[in-house]
């Protein structure tokens, strides 16, 4: 156990593990902080460090989880996109309030993200639709995502269908598709430690700004 330890921080030395997360090194504003941990995780080749968790629930509690990809953030929160009546979308419409979680194993690092959530603007969700590939924003018209689907062949002729609607690149932005943002209300970040002694900071937002509070691991 003692090896496997020691293995896991020469792996991530000088990436926190050694050195951990002080409040005086975490600093005072949480996206600051989450910028700098999301480019850590892209320059150590993490695949894919946009993934996150994205929690949802129904109007009587039932919790839903699944992996969706980071668009933009900035201070007024994080935007994914997504089919507006997904089962996600439509959890979001009744309750809306969401829970995120990004978890880069290599750096041994962990952020948990809780807010409301508001679409983004129908300018925004154009703009970043524009930049998907002309397959994928087909793919938004074809799919009614969440719903059943008898035959994976009437999703493929569903698809052929509107590339012959669209032929060219200007597809248009479907009505039922574009961007959420969650606003944040609570940043925790953990850093993994030896012996099981990792660092919990807690960011909780309220009039004056954002506080912060040590957790136990």
């Amino acid at each position: 156990m003692l090896i496997r330890e020691a293995w896991r921080a020469l792996k991530t030395l000088g990436r926190g593990t050694i050195g951990g997360l002080s409040e005086l090194r975490a600093g005072g504003d949480p996206i600051v902080l989450f910028r700098e941990w999301f480019v850590a995780a892209a320059q150590a080749g993490v695949y894919l460090p946009e993934a996150m968790a994205l929690a949802t629930a129904s109007p009587d509690g039932g919790p839903a989880a699944r992996m969706v990809l980071l668009k933009a953030f900035d201070d007024a929160g994080f935007v994914f996109f997504t089919n507006y009546d997904s089962r996600k979308g439509g959890e979001l419409a009744a309750n809306p309030r969401a829970a995120l979680c990004f978890h880069w194993a290599a750096l041994q690092r962990q952020v948990r993200i809780e807010g409301t959530v508001e679409r983004v603007s129908a300018d925004e969700s154009l703009a970043y639709f524009r930049t998907r590939p002309r397959g994928s924003r087909i793919g938004a018209w074809a799919s009614r995502q969440s719903r059943p689907l008898d035959r994976r062949e009437d999703l493929e002729a569903a698809f052929a269908r509107h590339d012959r609607e669209y032929p060219g690149d200007d597809v248009p932005l479907p009505p039922f598709w574009g961007g959420y943002r969650v606003k944040p209300e609570r940043i925790e970040f953990w850093q993994g430690r030896t012996n099981r002694l990792h660092d919990r900071l807690l960011y909780e937002r309220d009039a004056a700004g954002w506080t912060i509070t040590r957790l136990q691991p």
